[in-house]
């Protein structure tokens, strides 16, 4: 009998919620999309379901926040054709290469920043009007605005920068706002109804000017990537990979139910999270930190849905696609290309064994998250 894929984790509220009704579209009122780069590969069959199959059956808004590939992610599911959209995202990621210059195994900053552009005016051109007056989904872009010696980037403050915020989030992750704080670039429409208060933030008004350089921004991981400064209509200053600050978007999400009008037809809100694992990360520089991996009431109402990990060790080198993978095959694109498509073919699983699951309706299994 071949491994289980998908699992489904859930806190202690939406686990009631899933027992006595099972999981409807009509409860959910945010995807969230982690950062995690070529891990989120395996995510595209469930993302071409939910976006493209299931989520279609419900009327109500729905808030679609990521950082990183999650808001590439997000962004992609609010366009007319998301399956598309997806199916695409999936190849060109797979796809990347770069011309390198001599001597080098590794692309520079400044090119992956440049080529990485390019391809969002190319994935995005004609569409981006469209996906931001969606009728239904609202999109918010997560990224990381340096505050200080952070606030340009530079060939000693940002190492310098980054270190300080490494003590200090080692201390306290609310220290880490005095060197970065969150910026979400929302769309216009109904507002995120999250408590973000539990780090510095701000929240900006996501348009057709700021869309490109927002997303550009929550992609670019420090020093594999540029710094995006000065976004049009946001504070100016450096902005870098939504990771930074919210890895995997370990956000308040119970406020979105005191946020909820009386009378709302759902019983309660859920957060559905298609996740590569089952620990919500908060923050990048938390990756070290295995205490900050633990559950905690912020997630009470999530439902993560994520590859089984004893499934993940049968795929090529027992994991998933990761960004170790660049330096592994170095000059070897085919090599990475055919590991990471085997992966991407496996994960077709998680979609079908997610169908399965919702027809289950309250009988589904559910673990503790």
């Amino acid at each position: 009998m071949p491994t289980p894929a998908l699992r489904v984790y859930a806190g202690r509220s939406a686990r009631a919620h899933l027992a006595e009704h099972g999981l409807r579209p009509r409860d959910v009122r945010v995807i969230a999309g982690a950062a995690g780069g070529p891990k989120g590969l395996v995510l595209g069959a469930l993302d071409r379901y939910l976006f493209g199959h299931w989520l279609p059956g419900s009327r109500q808004t729905i808030h679609l926040a990521g950082a990183s590939i999650g808001a590439w992610r997000m962004a992609t599911a609010a366009l007319a054709d998301p399956c598309a959209g997806f199916e695409r995202l999936t190849r060109d990621y797979i796809g990347q290469s770069y011309q390198l210059e001599p001597g080098r195994t590794l692309p520079t900053a400044a090119q992956v920043s440049r080529e990485f552009e390019q391809e969002l005016r190319d994935f995005f051109d004609g569409q981006v009007d469209a996906l931001l007056a969606h009728p239904r989904y609202r999109l918010h872009i997560v990224t990381s605005r340096g505050r200080h010696v952070l606030g340009r980037e530079g060939a000693v403050r940002t190492p310098l920068g980054y270190a300080g915020a490494l003590l200090s989030n080692a201390l306290s992750r609310r220290t880490l706002g005095a060197w970065l704080e969150r910026v979400v670039f929302s769309a216009p429409g109904e507002v995120l109804p999250v408590d973000l208060s539990d780090l510095r933030h701000r929240q900006v008004q996501l348009t057709a000017e700021n869309f490109r350089p927002a997303l550009l921004a929550s992609c670019s991981i420090p020093f594999a990537l540029k710094a995006v400064h000065d976004i049009p209509g946001a504070p100016p200053g450096a902005y870098w990979d939504g990771g930074i600050t919210d890895y995997h978007l370990h956000w308040n999400y119970p406020s979105i139910n005191r946020a909820a009008t009386a009378g709302e037809d759902a019983a309660m809100g859920l957060v559905v999270y298609p996740h590569f694992q089952k620990a919500v990360v908060p923050g990048w520089l938390d990756k070290a930190l295995r205490h900050r991996h633990r559950t905690t009431p912020f997630l009470d109402n999530v439902v993560v849905l994520a590859p089984d990990p004893a499934w993940v060790r049968t795929l090529p080198n027992g994991k998933l696609p990761d960004r170790s993978d660049f330096k592994h095959y170095a000059t070897d694109l085919a090599g990475r290309m055919a590991v990471w498509r085997r992966a991407v073919s496996e994960s077709e699983r998680l979609a079908d064994e997610l169908a399965t699951a919702v027809a289950a309706g309250p009988g589904l299994a559910v673990e503790p998250l």
